[in-house]
């Protein structure tokens, strides 16, 4: 073990450490808010690209829903455009879609220049309310298209079928993915502070 020499050069032992802990206790407290710190920015990062994720997600599944839905045209009785549900359906699929492509450039924004767009107050209000409004739209449009395609499925298992319930599985994958986001979104809301 070396010494340390005193002022009037007479060598004296180091301190005895914590047999768990080397280091001196005053780092230790230093250290502990430090590490506290990084762990809340690793979490707040993995939140914020986990809702970049979930909302990309929203914009893929609705953009492929609208896209299967507006080209399901097959002639007579099998056109999308004659069924109201079809349209309700296509109309929310292109919210959803304007809502999720406009988060998705948003965060994108705010990951490259480390600005955001929307005030900081007003952004967790505006993510948890977009979140939860797209999400519940979606919900509604498929709730009325899914039971007119049962329907058409016990009279007739066809290509507009086969497409319309494309269109309802890809629209309900856009509701998961924003219906998740809507809960992350909640829990950045609960835990912002109001002062």
């Amino acid at each position: 073990m070396a010494a340390a020499a005193d002022g009037d050069g007479k060598p004296r032992p180091y301190p005895a450490a914590d047999a768990e802990d080397p280091r001196p206790q005053a780092e230790t407290a230093g250290d502990a808010a430090v590490t506290s710190v990084v762990r809340r920015w690793k979490r707040e990062d993995i939140l914020e690209k986990g809702v970049l994720l979930l909302r990309a997600l929203g914009w893929v599944f609705s953009l492929i829903s609208l896209v299967v839905m507006a080209s399901n045209k097959h002639g007579d009785w099998m056109n999308f455009d004659r069924y109201e549900e079809y349209r309700y359906l296509l109309a929310i699929s292109i919210l959803a879609f304007l809502y999720s492509m406009g988060q998705v450039v948003r965060q994108v924004h705010r990951f490259s220049t480390g600005r955001d767009v929307v005030p900081a107050r007003a952004a967790a209000i505006v993510d948890f309310a977009g979140d939860q409004t797209a999400a519940y739209l979606l919900m509604s449009a498929l709730s009325a298209a899914i039971p007119l395609t049962n329907n058409m499925r016990k009279g007739a298992d066809n290509l507009f079928t086969d497409a319309s319930s494309a269109a309802i599985s890809m629209a309900f994958f856009a509701f998961l993915s924003l219906a998740l986001s809507a809960l992350i979104s909640g829990y950045k809301l609960s835990k912002q502070t109001h002062i």
